[in-house]
């Protein structure tokens, strides 16, 4: 029998507390650049055009994941683990690439610092790839919803932990720290979780490591297999194909949750403590609201209640841009500024209420929308189907973060309220043509 102390995969709670702390590997890093360092850029007076941009970037490589598929299948270490190797390896990565980062200022070198943040997201994405895939190959059929629900759960505690978290531990730590703060979380739970996994040997017939000609030639065709196969699923059904309409838009609004939140935040006078508390909060209430919105949507109709979570999302949104236009908080504030105006009480109360409000309902339309994109899946090309409709909608955050950017800038902050909530509602006039597409004959695969 296998120790389990030694492979924590060979019983059921080790196999939960190990997928629930991996998730939060990814969570960490994600809400540290996300939340600290956009704090940061905004309180070192970059302009809320290049956080735009920078926070962005955060996502693209997660809208390109599922090219890292056919790689992490083909090259890889049977003796040290498939799985385990690009585990290991990719938080190893992770913490040298926020090593690097330490050393760069990025108040005067913006692109050295995104590009090696990106690179940081690169190897976040690919480990989330190699998590999902040895979740399918160890964990039992009864065990799957539970561990995915652990999975989810570690995801937003990490992103918790990494940004509001960090923010309040960082105010007790020598200056410029935070980094470091990072780098040793990751590096225990790769010492405590990922160094100790043992995964079953399974070595596939295809697995050709050692000749590199044959290696890249599958992944070549796998990425050119996925294309296909998505293409032929976007064309199987007219909700499929509106679906991907769907995706590529903004599904509710976003200006809340992203860099216009941190932009803000500052502005207004939150200490990083408050910002802290803020984030906090906003990641455990979003986390109640999906949980919330997918048991709405299943037992009150899918598209009725999306349509209504993402007018919902909306509210709150036009709310604090009347409320900043009532206060002549328009344009960008220099934060540099020794001189610079409190911001009225009333005005910083409402971005506090107006933040945790947005927090829950943006969870419930992200727990409803997951499963409308599963009900337009074709039950055949399931998982490349599923794997590319979330691509296209990270690639959506990306976008609706670089153009907020640029437009809070030039046209401040309620327009680019306002905007965000008129592009937010624009996906509505789609759901009618997004019907359940399964087939009672064929059942639905596993996404991964």
């Amino acid at each position: 029998m296998s120790n389990p102390i030694a492979n924590p995969l060979t019983t059921r709670f080790g196999r939960l507390r190990t997928f629930f702390l991996l998730y939060v590997s990814e969570g960490i890093p994600l809400g540290f650049t996300a939340t600290v360092i956009a704090t940061q850029m905004r309180r070192d007076g970059l302009d809320p055009a290049v956080i735009g941009a920078y926070v962005g970037s955060l996502y693209l490589p997660w809208a390109f994941k599922w090219a890292f598929g056919p790689i992490v299948d083909t090259i890889t270490s049977n003796r040290f683990g498939r799985r385990r190797t690009w585990i290991v390896g990719a938080q190893l990565g992770m913490m040298a690439t926020l090593l690097i980062a330490w050393s760069i200022d990025f108040s005067g070198a913006i692109g050295l610092f995104t590009a090696v943040i990106f690179v940081h997201n690169v190897c976040s994405a690919a480990q989330d790839v190699a998590i999902d895939a040895l979740a399918v190959q160890v964990l039992p059929e009864d065990e799957r919803g539970t561990a995915n629900g652990f999975m989810f759960a570690g995801q937003f505690m990490g992103q918790a932990l990494g940004g509001g978290g960090v923010l309040l531990i960082s105010a007790l730590l020598p200056a410029n720290s935070s980094f470091l703060l990072v780098v040793v979380l990751l590096g225990l739970i790769l010492v405590t979780v990922s160094w100790r996994i043992r995964e079953p040997s399974f070595v596939p017939a295809w697995a050709l490591v050692e000749q590199g000609r044959d290696a890249w030639r599958r992944i070549v065709g796998e990425i050119t297999g996925f294309m296909r196969a998505a293409g032929r699923a976007f064309i199987g059904s007219r909700a499929a194909s509106i679906g991907v309409a769907f995706a590529l838009l903004p599904l509710g609004a976003y200006a809340l949750s992203l860099s216009l939140q941190s932009n803000l935040a500052v502005e207004l006078g939150l200490s990083d403590d408050e910002i802290g508390v803020l984030s906090l909060w906003s990641s455990l209430t979003a986390a109640s609201g999906s949980v919330v919105g997918g048991w709405l949507s299943d037992r009150y109709g899918r598209r009725r209640m999306i349509a209504l979570f993402i007018v919902l999302t909306t509210l709150p949104t036009l709310w604090l841009a009347v409320q900043m236009q009532s206060v002549g908080h328009i344009m960008p504030a220099d934060v540099t500024q020794a001189s610079l105006a409190l911001a009225p009480a009333a005005l910083v109360s409402t971005f506090w209420g107006v933040c945790i409000v947005f927090s829950f309902v943006l969870g419930l339309t992200s727990g409803s929308t997951v499963a409308l994109f599963m009900d337009i899946t074709t039950p055949a090309v399931a998982a490349t189907q599923f794997t590319a409709y979330m691509a296209l909608s990270n690639l959506v955050v990306t976008y609706t973060a670089t153009w907020q950017g640029m437009s809070i800038s030039h046209y401040g902050y309620p327009l680019t309220l306002a905007l965000d909530a008129t592009a937010g509602v624009v996906c509505i006039l789609l759901l009618p043509w997004l019907g359940n597409v399964r087939s009672a004959r064929a059942p639905a695969a596993v996404a991964a």
